[in-house]
């Protein structure tokens, strides 16, 4: 058996009668219904959060993307390209 989780429910899809931790027998029919899922939150949902799919032993874990850290310095070295 395979699960599809959403992690931190926001009010989309609260609203979206998407359904959280749907257990299904086939790995493939679950994969597929869980990139679906996480399309149509990514798609159809108000950009707030962007989603993602992870996979985790049997479990299709939906939850918010994580950003990369910002660089709070500028310049690509962070000491500035422009200063020689």
């Amino acid at each position: 058996m395979h699960n599809i989780q959403v992690e931190h429910v926001c009010g989309c899809f609260k609203r979206s009668g998407l359904e959280s931790n749907l257990q299904i027998e086939n790995k493939d029919d679950a994969l597929a219904k869980a990139m679906a899922m996480t399309t149509t939150m990514n798609e159809d949902f108000c950009g707030k959060h962007d989603f993602q799919l992870v996979e985790d032993n049997n479990n299709f874990v939906i939850s918010f993307k994580q950003e990369a850290p910002t660089n709070t310095t500028s310049g690509c070295c962070g000491g500035g390209c422009g200063s020689h």
